[in-house]
């Protein structure tokens, strides 16, 4: 391998990348800040800051199962109506009006 061949440029560029991702775990490990690919740092959060983040995504969740359950309901209903062919739901429903 000779100083200008491709081969050599492309060890050069493998050999730093897997130095960053090694310096980054080390760093990430021992709760250095490390930065992100757009230049900002992303800090080691603490317990309590985990937990809190924890209960909101799972009061989120919560809330988007109920969502997507009374979606699901909803969905069902129209699925009856388009698929009605004796026509009983629409005289049901000119019943309601």
């Amino acid at each position: 391998m000779t100083w200008g061949s491709p081969l050599f440029v492309l060890a050069i560029i493998a050999m730093s990348i897997v130095a960053w991702v090694i310096t980054t775990s080390i760093r990430a490990r021992h709760g250095y800040p490390v930065e992100n690919e757009w230049g900002g740092t992303v800090h080691k959060l603490d317990d309590s800051e985990r937990q809190r983040q924890t209960e909101l995504l799972a009061l989120e969740n919560e809330q988007l199962r109920g969502t997507l359950g009374r979606m699901e309901e909803r969905l069902a209903v129209l699925e009856r109506i388009a698929t009605d062919k004796a026509g009983r739901l629409s005289d049901q429903i000119d019943q309601l009006r």
